[in-house]
């Protein structure tokens, strides 16, 4: 009888465990970068990361079966993460680069992007275009396309901190005349700040598109969060999230 039972406890708590690890491999360790909002940024009050790539994220782990476990971690150590597999999923505004899809996988874009700049007012007569950047002091994020794309602009001196966040107040100190980011972070900047000492410049840069990251090697992982985005995109959940952050579409 002993053995009966001890065998008996010991297929229970196989069982359980096998249960466990069901229930882990449900769970998508997803990383984002707090302070790009609206995409992603801590909620003052409750401490949460909020933003409406974890809503998007969320919304699609719940249509393919996955629960997520959300976690900040800086920008340009989200990809690295992905790759060695420390986290399955990075959703912090990537734009989808022929350099990044070298060595991550991007699902189908989820949002249409493009790069901006806010200017320090001081500078308003004589910054009113792209061209009028050339040799002017420029703050970006590090690790970002608004990054490499102000790297390029001639002759000017670029100064990258950690956060978009950090950019804004180097702007706001006098640090540079501009702060080149993605266009809709730096207008629900403005609309939120209501700065007067900054202006969104009309130009839009450059035309880009947002992906999730996932790795190389785990092809099925990408088909099912794309799945799962086409899925929210077609039951109306996206344009709910959508409308909830940036209001209603053009």
């Amino acid at each position: 009888m002993k053995f009966i039972k001890g065998a008996l406890i010991a297929l229970s708590i196989l069982g359980t465990m096998s249960q466990a690890n069901a229930d882990e491999d449900k769970i998508l360790r997803v990383a984002t970068e707090p302070s790009f909002a609206p995409f992603e940024f801590m909620d003052q009050q409750t401490s949460n990361l909020v933003g409406f790539d974890v809503d998007i994220i969320n919304a699609i782990a719940e249509v393919i079966g996955y629960k997520t476990n959300i976690a900040s971690m800086p920008f340009d150590g989200q990809i690295p993460a992905v790759i060695t597999h420390q986290i399955d999923v990075a959703i912090s505004g990537f734009t989808i680069t022929p350099e990044r899809a070298k060595i991550v996988n991007f699902t189908e874009p989820y949002y249409d992007a493009g790069l901006g700049a806010l200017i320090d007012n001081k500078y308003k007569d004589q910054i009113k275009s792209l061209a009028d950047l050339e040799g002017q002091t420029i703050c970006a994020q590090i690790g970002t396309s608004g990054a490499m794309f102000a790297q390029k602009i001639k002759g000017a001196q670029v100064t990258q901190f950690n956060t978009a966040a950090e950019s804004f107040m180097e702007l706001n100190k006098g640090s540079c005349a501009a702060a080149v980011n993605d266009k809709p972070v730096l207008e629900y900047y403005l609309a939120t700040t209501k700065n007067p000492n900054l202006s969104l410049l009309s130009d839009r840069f450059t035309f880009e598109q947002y992906g999730i990251v996932t790795a190389k090697d785990n092809e099925e992982l990408t088909e099912k969060i794309s799945e799962g985005l086409k899925t929210i995109k077609a039951n109306g959940t996206y344009d709910k999230i959508y409308q909830k952050w940036f209001g209603k579409q053009e």
